[in-house]
C-alpha cells in the first residue's frame, strides 16, 4: 500500500508528537531554562548549546537525512519515497530520544567536548529531526556529487569553526580517542 503524502505528513507529525512527549516525560525542559527562544546559537560550551532551534549541531542533523537518503536509496529502493522518507524519520526520532537519555548524556559529558552535556530541550530536539528531514529532502532534490560536497563541507566548516561535527561526535561515542578530545577543549580555552 502507498501512502499517500497527507499520510505520510501525519505519520511525521505523530513520531514528532511522541518525540517531543517523551522528553518532556523524561524530564527534559520545553525551553531553554533562560526564558527564551533563539533562532542561532552559536557557543557550543555555553549551557544554552542545545537549547534553541539552530546550532552547530544541527548540520551534522542535515548530514544525517542527506546519509539516510543514500541509504535506504541503496537497500531499499523498491520502496516508494514516502516509505523511506518515514523511515529515515523515524531514525531521527530515535536517535533524540536515545540521545537524551541519562547512559547516553553520561557517555557525551565522559568523551567528548560535552563536559556540561544534560541533554536538548525539547524544542531544541524537535528542531534537529526537522533538520534531518530537510538533509532527506535536499538529498532527493540535489545531485549525489552536490550531496556529498553538503556533507564533507559542513562537516569540514564545523570541524574548523567548534571542532566537532556529526563525524567527531560519532568516532568519540564509539572510540574515544583522548587526543582528539584534548584538542576540542583546546578551542574552549580559546573560547
Amino acid at each position: 500500500m502507498m501512502m499517500t503524502n497527507r499520510q505520510t505528513f501525519q505519520v511525521i507529525g505523530l513520531l514528532l508528537a511522541i518525540q517531543a512527549l517523551t522528553l518532556w516525560w523524561m524530564g527534559h525542559v520545553l525551553i531553554c531554562k533562560c526564558g527564551y527562544v533563539a533562532v542561532w546559537y552559536g557557543d557550543v560550551f555555553d549551557s544554552g548549546n542545545s537549547q534553541h532551534l539552530i546550532d552547530w549541531y544541527s548540520f551534522g542533523h542535515l548530514n544525517h537525512g542527506i546519509l539516510f537518503y543514500g541509504l535506504l536509496w541503496l537497500v531499499a529502493r523498491k520502496k516508494s519515497f514516502n516509505w523511506r522518507m518515514v523511515a529515515a524519520f523515524l531514525t531521527a526520532v530515535v536517535w533524540e530520544i536515545g540521545e537524551n537519555t541519562d547512559l547516553v548524556m553520561h557517555r557525551f559529558r565522559e568523551v567528548t567536548m560535552s563536559l556540561d552535556y544534560y541533554g536538548d530541550s525539547v524544542i531544541n530536539s524537535v528542531s534537529d529531526s526537522l533538520f534531518m528531514l530537510v538533509g532527506f529532502w535536499l538529498a532527493s532534490v540535489i545531485p549525489v556529487w552536490a550531496s556529498f560536497a553538503v556533507v564533507l563541507g559542513s562537516e569540514a566548516f564545523t570541524t574548523w569553526m567548534v571542532r566537532d561535527g556529526l563525524a567527531l561526535d560519532t568516532l568519540m561515542l564509539v572510540y574515544p580517542i583522548e587526543a582528539i578530545k584534548d584538542w576540542q577543549m583546546q578551542g574552549w580555552t580559546q573560547n
